[in-house]
This record gives C-alpha cells, structure tokens and sequence, in this order.
C-alpha cells in the first residue's frame, strides 16, 4: 500500500532507527533507502538492516545530472524502484511513532487528499537547538498556516519533506521530482504543483505522527538553514526585508540604545520589547515550545535575521552547500 523512500547521505546516527520506526508500519510494505554516496558507516549499518528486514532495499546512490540537486536525484532514483500505490518521502533523520502511516492513510481518506504531510516534533537537546529551532519553526508557522494550505479554496500550497505520503498517480501527473529537481526546497514545490493541479493538500502538526532532531552539530544547521531558509520566505527582496523587519527586534533595540540622547526612548523601546517578548511566549504555546524558550528569544532572533541574510547572500551567489556538495541555484 505504501512504498516509503529515503535518501540517505551521512546519516549513520539516525539511520537505523529511522528504517526500524519505518519496518513497525504494517501499512508500509516496502522501504527503499538511497544512500547517497555515503561517506560514515550508513551503508555499513544498511546493509546490517537489511539482513534482517526483508521490507528493506538499499539502492546505492550516483553523483546527480547537471540541473539536479543530489536529494532531488535520489529521490528520483528511489521512486524507480517502488511499488506502492502511496509514496512515503522522508527523512533519514525520523523517527516514525507507533501507529503513524495508518493515521496518515486515514487522513488521506477522510479529506480526500493527495497530498498528506506533518511537521514532525522537533528534538532539541543543546541550547543552540532550544534557541534557534522553535523561533524558526515559529516564523515558518507565521507563513504556511495549516488551515489555509489544507483549504482548497486558499493559494496557499506548503509540505514538509521529513513527512510528505503521495498519492503516486498524482506523483506522476505532476512530473514527480524531475518536475522540481533543481529546487532547494522541492516539498513546498511539490505540493504547489499538487494544488495547482487541483489536488487537495492536508498539512497538519506532527505531533504523535514522526519526531527528530535535524541538526547534531550548531555547524550543520547553520548549513541547513542557510540553505533553505531564503526560499521559504519567499525568495524575493521585498519579502525578504519585510520578514526581518517582523522577526526582528531593531526598532525596539534602537530605541534602548539610544536612551543615553533620549530619555523617553529607553521607556518606550522597553515597553516595545517586553511586548514582542509577551508575543513570542504566545507564538510558542500555539506551536507547542515551553514557553521557558522565551530566554532565548533575542540571540534566537538575531541568530535568525543572520541566517536569512547569508541564506539570500548564497542564493544571489548562484549556489549553497550541504552535506559537502555544492548545489547550483536554479538550474533547470
């Protein structure tokens, strides 16, 4: 019923458990792992999984085409292999909850979506992660609203490639990921392709459904985001300047600083910053952060307006990098 694919590049500390969470789904008849010319022990521990779980197939993996990212690629190469009616893409990186595919089938049914797709829980173990994950999964919360991409009538089109189950007719009509494959961020272009075609999206809270921990080192989710994060908001300069300007204290900062001339400011600018405080601990509670994550909300936030600049900097560039590959910017 359900033919789940993985790319695998590096992943030798989640990996195994990944495919296991995979293997506990009835639903899920077969798991098709790319691993990416890997580097660490993934193929190593593969191919210990493999011996014992007759579901799983490991598809060894090439450098991409010109045009293609490698994730794209793999993908790609995954889709060739598989049978199922649904294709589960996910991340080698998740962990898939008890119970988690028969949940997304039902939601596929009782909605009538093509297109099903969690944003999983979110593990956040060092204080970089605690600091940086939650305000941006905030921000992000801000522009893909849940309810307005799984609304037919609204534009609004969002996935999130850690948990996204397709259809594969609806895969295949709109070109699968040869359709999107020089896109960095080719979940949120699936499901735009997805809906304009015509196809009902639902997109919902992973919570209960998938976790993981994206990120094991603060230099890999500087990559990461650095990679991703300009396309998400928008890839454009005006879009751009507005969301540092709404995620961003300055103009509250500027005013504290400049009590030493103004007195009145340093009251003002204050009162402005402990309310955008009171707004993020708001933020936080209806994407499910404690609330505590509030003490990091200044270094979170120009943690963030960083990323963001260096993120449109290296998209202007013409190419980002991840996982030791460079990857050219829209290539076609």
């Amino acid at each position: 019923m359900i033919s789940a694919v993985v790319p695998a590049r590096n992943e030798e500390a989640m990996i195994a458990r990944a495919v296991e969470s995979l293997a506990a789904q009835p639903e899920i008849a077969e798991i098709i792992v790319i691993n990416d010319q890997s580097t660490d022990r993934t193929a190593a521990i593969l191919e210990e999984l493999a011996a014992r779980i007759p579901r799983l197939r490991v598809v060894q993996g090439e450098a991409p085409p010109v045009g293609w990212t490698g994730k794209n690629f793999a993908l790609s190469r995954g889709v060739a292999q598989a049978r199922g009616e649904w294709l589960l893409f996910t991340d080698a990186d998740v962990e898939h909850l008890p119970g988690s595919a028969a949940r997304a089938l039902a939601d596929a049914a009782q909605s009538g979506a093509a297109l099903v797709s969690y944003s999983p829980e979110q593990e956040t173990r060092a204080w970089w992660e605690r600091a940086v994950i939650p305000f941006i999964f905030c921000r992000l919360a801000a522009h893909f609203s849940y309810a307005r991409v799984s609304d037919p009538a609204a534009p609004d089109a969002a996935a999130n490639g850690q948990y996204l189950l397709m259809r594969r007719d609806v895969y295949e009509a709109i070109g699968g990921h040869g359709a999107v494959r020089g896109e960095v961020v080719e979940d949120v272009a699936l499901a735009r392709l997805a809906k304009q075609a015509g196809r009902r999206i639902h997109f919902a809270t992973g919570e209960g459904i998938a976790r993981t921990r994206m990120y094991r080192s603060f230099a890999a989710m500087w990559e990461g985001w650095t990679k991703n994060l300009y396309p998400l908001m928008g890839g454009r300069r005006w879009p751009l300047v507005r969301e540092l300007l709404e995620a961003t204290p300055w103009l509250q900062l500027l005013m504290l600083v400049s009590a030493a001339f103004i007195g009145f400011f340093s009251y003002l600018g204050l009162a402005f910053l402990l309310a955008e405080h009171l707004d993020y601990s708001f933020r936080l509670r209806r994407n499910r952060y404690p609330v505590s994550r509030i003490i990091y909300y200044l270094p979170a936030a120009f943690w963030y307006a960083a990323a963001l600049l260096v993120s449109a900097w290296r998209h202007a560039r013409g190419s980002v990098a991840w996982k030791g590959r460079e990857i050219p910017i829209g290539a076609r």
